[in-house]
């Protein structure tokens, strides 16, 4: 299986993205994992991004492209791969696509998980952390037993800055405006499998694996 993995932050990319590259054992490469490994490795294209990232500056495209492609030649990823992360551009799908093209590669599809934005919003929104020892809750999928206080040592509960609703928000916005060209690239391509996010995880990775051809 050769697919990228899109969708915004709380539909349950993780989730799936973890079950994915166990039942089918291909590598999941999201760009900061490719960075690291590139940096570790002493790779030209890995010493020149740490330059960039050790000066809080962002790793420009034709770096980050060639340490894709490095990436993608890989033995690890002859039987397939999971792409997360990359491309967040249109030029960005562009150069991998001749990457892809380069390597003899097809991808089997590009999934988009969908949720509703207030789901998504609530999802965001609901953890909770205890200010005493650092345990975290969520008020719909790990609630305290009792509002406010930690199951762990009685303390208080507390949403975290970036947890706010106005932070959610924009989030949401960000990622809508990076996204759409590179959701609108994909389907013009006929690459683009829309998946449900909101359902049962499992229901959620049957659709996935129907949407990709593959055996459920």
């Amino acid at each position: 299986m050769r697919t990228i993995l899109m969708g915004p932050p709380g539909a349950g990319k993780g989730t799936q993205a973890a079950v994915l590259v166990d039942r089918f054992h291909i590598p999941h490469i999201s760009t900061g994992d490719m960075f690291r490994a590139a940096m570790k490795a002493g790779t030209p294209l890995g010493l020149k991004a740490k330059e960039y990232m050790e000066a809080g500056a962002l790793v420009p495209d034709d770096v980050t492209i060639g340490i894709v492609a490095e990436r993608l030649s890989q033995e690890d990823c002859a039987n397939g791969f999971l792409l997360d992360g990359f491309p967040r551009t249109v030029a960005q799908a562009d150069a991998l696509g001749k990457i892809l093209a380069k390597l003899g590669i097809r991808l089997d599809g590009v999934l988009n998980l969908r949720v509703d934005e207030e789901k998504l919003l609530a999802r965001l929104t609901g953890r909770r952390v205890c200010r005493k020892c650092g345990a975290t809750y969520h008020t719909l999928f790990n609630p305290p037993a009792q509002a406010g206080v930690c199951n762990e040592c009685g303390g208080e509960l507390y949403q975290r800055a970036d947890d706010t609703l106005e932070t959610a928000k924009n989030r949401l916005a960000v990622y809508n405006a990076q996204t759409e060209p590179l959701i609108q690239y994909y389907r013009n391509l006929g690459l683009l499998k829309e998946v449900e996010g909101d359902q049962e995880i499992d229901m959620v990775l049957q659709n996935i694996l129907v949407a990709l051809g593959q055996a459920v």
